[in-house]
């Protein structure tokens, strides 16, 4: 278990470093000044106390849909669905943080709650229907993205819109539900701490409880879990619903944290992040919060390279896509791992 766990992350640091050079080859290719470039996209987030807090503060909610997006796929179950649970926790804590007059933390507590309700229903949709009908989780937390954005945008636009704004916002939160920004001059928030207990959360769920251990049998083999005695169907359903709840919090902690009035008016992508973060940490809820860590500070480090330099941010997306594309590839050093299987089965022969 340890040399496979030494295996994967040595395959995961020769992914990120053949990534960083073909980047880097890129940026050559396109770019008049490229060690400058790749030197801010590498350094920026750490040159000024605002940049570094950017790029914490982005690592917040892409730990949320991180440990969303790994729930889900421990149950080998997709969740393509969180940019709409975090886009309706939103919504969900945004009308609490103006509709309710309750004293500060409790206040905030409950708008948490709400969003996680709000979650957790629109992931327990697709849930319902892969243990009733069989539909894919794919397709219809995908579709079900579109319908509750457009009812999120219905509920802010048309009940809780601040017509003397000048934009498409709705109405301030009331301070008592903030989530208080603790390090001036950055933004960073307490919703770093409801991260920091949702991951502590997800892996008590999963390795410490036996709803927990159904849902990875359920992941690992459905008919085999289905013989041993698990209900597989609701396996599924809690599966996703609380998957959902964690990208509730998400939204929650963002309209909370940073923004205190809802001011989106498309889907902020966090969602489809989660996916690149699930897949990087392995699915494994105590290595999410490094792999959000690691693709904030290379978003927040390519914007500062558009603003500063020649490149484009989009750089970062070629960067992702040979990340994502080594990583899944399961040929990518196969021969070092085979290796590993040989000098070990040779060391427990010698020991016999």
């Amino acid at each position: 278990m340890r040399r496979e766990f030494l295996f994967e992350a040595i395959r995961t640091a020769a992914a990120v470093v053949l990534a960083l050079a073909l980047g880097f080859l890129v940026t050559y290719l396109v770019s008049g000044e490229p060690a400058e470039a790749f030197g801010t996209l590498i350094f920026g987030p750490l040159t000024s106390a605002r940049r570094f807090g950017n790029f914490i503060e982005m690592a917040i909610p892409l730990t949320f849909t991180g440990l969303a997006v790994s729930i889900a796929f421990q149950a080998s179950q997709f969740n393509i669905g969180a940019e709409g649970q975090l886009f309706f926790g939103a919504v969900a804590a945004t009308v609490v943080g103006i509709a309710l007059e309750l004293p500060p933390v409790i206040h905030a507590l409950i708008a948490l709650l709400a969003a996680a309700a709000a979650g957790a229903l629109v992931g327990y949709i697709p849930g319902v229907l892969k243990a009733r009908w069989g539909a894919s989780e794919l397709v219809s937390s995908l579709m079900l993205n579109y319908i509750f954005y457009r009812l999120g945008i219905y509920i802010i636009n048309y009940h809780f819109r601040d017509s003397q704004a000048g934009a498409m916002v709705s109405w301030p939160l009331k301070a008592s539900s903030w989530l208080h920004q603790f390090l001036p001059p950055t933004r960073i928030h307490w919703g770093i701490l409801v991260a920091l207990l949702a991951v502590v959360f997800s892996h008590c769920f999963l390795y410490r409880t036996r709803w927990g251990y159904a849902l990875r049998m359920t992941g690992l083999n459905l008919q085999f879990a289905h013989y041993s005695g698990i209900n597989t169907a609701s396996v599924l359903i809690y599966s996703q619903a609380i998957s959902g709840a964690v990208a509730g919090l998400a939204g929650a902690c963002e309209m909370l944290g940073i923004y205190r009035r809802f001011q989106w008016q498309a889907m902020p992508g966090y969602g489809f992040d989660g996916i690149i973060v699930a897949i990087l940490a392995r699915n494994n809820p105590l290595l999410v919060p490094a792999a959000a860590l690691f693709l904030a500070y290379l978003r927040t480090g390519a914007d500062i390279m558009a603003r500063m330099t020649d490149v484009t941010s989009e750089m970062v997306t070629v960067i992702q896509s040979i990340l994502i594309l080594l990583i899944t590839a399961q040929a990518f050093l196969a021969t070092y791992r085979h290796r590993m299987v040989v000098r070990e089965a040779r060391e427990h022969a010698d020991a016999a």
